[in-house]
This record gives structure tokens, C-alpha cells and sequence, in this order.
């Protein structure tokens, strides 16, 4: 018997069809202004690489500017708004509305939200270790938001803290549906911050390519030594640098202290104020992020192990005593 396996003739056309269409090169989409009047900025970074210390000096900044500013902490560590209490734990949404739920009673604003130098801020929370996913925590947040009203609250600016390790699931929900129009990434001048700033570029990358409008509005480089790596990156990667905030004593000693330096009665204030004013005008950009070697070739070979060749392990290798050698089953045809 004979197997014909060839395609049919409407199966190829179909194939051929799909692979010129896979190969026509993405339109690209208008950067424009944010059309909301309220601006809603994810600001996303490396854990411990300093986003709640950024958001929670720039919200008392603009507030202290006349703005209207809500904090919204989407980490589940819940630690955004402890510079701003002054080191005192905010009750989370997520862990306020289980226990108000088993109660049987409804979640109140005053529940969940509170306020401090003019800013309104919350935290969503999280489940307990290994007790539920923190994506899906932050999913179930954002739903108890919208039940509170969250579409129709009247600011000037929402700024929501969330984890850049992980750009999936419930932390990618800024991104993946158009609930901000800005994106900032906070970074230093190492390889492990800029890798997941990078991350986080092409997740923005990703679903601008699947018709989104999310932009990255730029970078802040914190605890800056002057080495240049993240400000190298910034610019391979197309985007603007916001800030650059030193690596200084004072500034990790008063943060350390639970102090508010985002204010003009700090030396700090103007450095947060100019953040302030450029991330009110920074557009959305379309990031271009880096390969993998493109990341690494940003710092100094002889600290990244560059020209290290990857030597390929063997069936030998792995057995260790264990291994025999075995007859091929290969079949070698005679050269004609």
C-alpha cells in the first residue's frame, strides 16, 4: 500500500498564506498622550531595588504639588505604604475582605484605604506562604476595587507598586489590559535589576504587538554609583531616564528611619520634584529590550564571564560508573 504525504493543494495555500502573513512586518502604533485624566502608572522593578521608596516620596511630592494621589501597593509583601505610615502595617484588601466576608458584612473605603501628607493610600495583599498564588491575589484585588468604586474616584495620578520579578499572570495585569497608560522601571547598575527591567520591556514589547497601548514612560535609576550601566541600558533600550537617585548615606539612613524625603522641606524635594514633572510629561515609549548576550554586554566582560564557551556535556557524562557503551542502532548506508 501505498501513503501519499503530501499536503493537499488547499492545505499548502493555507500554510503558505500564513507564513507570508507571520512575516509582513508589525505596524506600528501612535505614541500618544494619555487621553484619561487620570494618569495610571505601574511602576515595576527587581524586589528590594527601591519602587516602594521611589512611589512613596514622589506621591508625597506631587501632593505636596496640589495633585490628587493615590498609592495602591500590588506587591505581596504589602511594604508600599510603610514609608509612608511610618513603618505601621496598612490592612490589606484582600486579607480584610476574608474576614469581613466570613462575617458576613461588606468592605468599606475606610477599611482598606487611608491617608498621610495627601495621599490616599492601599494595599492589596496577598495570600498566606503557600497558601495561594499572588497573581491571583492581585486579580481578586482589582475585582474588590472595581466593586468599591475604583472607575469612577476622582485623582490626578494612580501609582501602583508591583513586583517586577514576575511579569505574569495577575502582575502583568496593568500590561496585558490597558489599565495603565505608563510604565516605569526602577533599576541600579546591576546585571539582576536591569535583567528584569528588561523583562519588563518585553512584556510591554509583547502586547503592544497584539494591538495594547501600554508604553514604558522611562527609567529611574536608584542607589546610583556613576558606573553607567543602567543608564547604557535606558538608551539601548529606547527609553528616557526619569531620575537618577544617588547611592547616598543620608538618603538610606532617613528611608532606613521611615522618613519622608519626597518634599521641599528635604535637600531630597527638588531632585522628586523634577521626577515628578517628567513623569507628568514623559510620553509612552515603545521599548526595544535586549537579547540575553545584548544585556551582558552592557557591563565589563571580565565581570560576566565573557568568552566563556559552553562545552557540551555527554551521554558519558551524565551515566558517570554507570556507563557502558551501547551498539548503535543507527543506520549507515554505504556511500554510493
Amino acid at each position: 500500500m501505498t501513503v501519499d504525504l503530501k499536503m493537499p493543494s488547499d492545505i499548502r495555500t493555507a500554510d503558505a498564506r500564513l507564513r507570508a502573513e507571520a512575516a509582513e512586518p508589525l505596524p506600528e502604533i501612535p505614541v500618544q498622550e494619555a487621553t484619561k485624566q487620570t494618569q495610571i502608572i505601574a511602576i515595576y522593578g527587581k524586589g528590594g531595588i527601591g519602587k516602594s521608596f521611589t512611589l512613596a516620596n514622589l506621591s508625597c511630592m506631587m501632593a505636596e504639588q496640589g495633585k490628587r494621589v493615590l498609592l495602591i501597593g500590588c506587591d505581596p509583601k504589602s511594604d508600599t505604604t510603610s514609608l509612608l505610615f511610618g513603618g505601621k502595617a496598612c490592612p490589606t484588601i484582600i486579607e480584610t475582605s476574608t474576614r469581613r466576608k466570613l462575617a458576613g458584612e461588606e468592605v468599606a473605603i475606610g477599611d482598606v484605604c487611608f491617608k498621610k501628607n495627601g495621599v490616599f493610600a492601599m494595599e492589596l495583599g496577598g495570600p498566606e506562604v503557600g497558601r495561594g498564588c499572588g497573581g491571583r491575589g492581585i486579580i481578586h484585588g482589582f475585582e474588590l476595587l472595581e466593586k468599591l468604586g475604583f472607575h469612577d474616584w476622582d485623582f490626578d495620578y494612580v501609582l501602583l507598586d508591583f513586583l517586577g520579578d514576575v511579569v505574569c499572570g495577575g502582575f502583568g495585569l496593568p500590561i496585558a489590559r490597558d489599565m495603565c497608560q505608563k510604565v516605569i522601571v526602577v533599576g541600579s547598575n546591576d546585571l539582576q535589576s536591569l535583567y528584569v527591567a528588561n523583562n519588563v520591556c518585553s512584556a510591554v514589547e509583547y502586547f503592544r504587538r497584539l494591538g495594547g497601548n501600554v508604553g514604558v514612560a522611562g527609567m529611574v535609576i536608584n542607589r546610583d554609583d556613576g558606573t553607567g550601566e543602567a543608564a547604557k541600558f535606558a538608551a539601548a533600550v529606547d527609553i528616557p531616564i526619569l531620575a537618577r537617585i544617588p547611592m547616598d548615606e543620608d538618603i538610606r539612613r532617613k528611608s532606613a528611619n521611615y522618613q519622608i524625603i519626597g518634599t521641599m522641606e528635604s535637600q531630597w524635594g527638588p531632585m522628586f520634584a523634577e521626577l515628578a514633572d517628567n513623569i507628568a510629561g514623559s510620553q509612552p515609549h515603545r521599548p526595544a529590550p535586549l537579547s540575553q548576550d545584548g544585556l551582558i554586554a552592557l557591563f565589563d566582560g571580565r565581570d560576566t564571564g565573557a568568552g566563556v564557551v559552553l562545552e557540551p556535556a555527554t551521554d558519558a557524562d551524565m551515566r558517570g560508573k554507570h556507563y557502558a557503551p551501547k551498539p548503535s542502532l543507527e543506520v549507515v548506508y554505504d556511500d554510493v
